[in-house]
């Protein structure tokens, strides 16, 4: 079961320690989910289509390995 961060920064942080983070877009529903991997758990966190982009160049800088879905 993954965990819901509802925090930006608090999900950057979980980010730094991850293997990988993927990011998903829900054109339907108009929101992207960014997924991050940790050795133990999976973390979510859900952005809106038009802050995604800022997220983005955020998250560049903090995880290792990013993938698009």
């Amino acid at each position: 079961m993954p965990i819901y961060i509802s925090s930006e920064q608090e999900f950057l942080d979980v980010a730094k320690r991850a293997v990988e983070c993927r990011v998903k877009k829900l054109e339907k529903k108009n929101i992207a989910k960014i997924k991050a991997r940790t050795k133990r758990y999976l973390y979510t966190y859900q952005v809106s289509l038009q802050e995604l982009s800022n997220m983005l160049e955020k998250l560049k800088t903090v995880c290792k390995n990013i993938i698009e879905v």
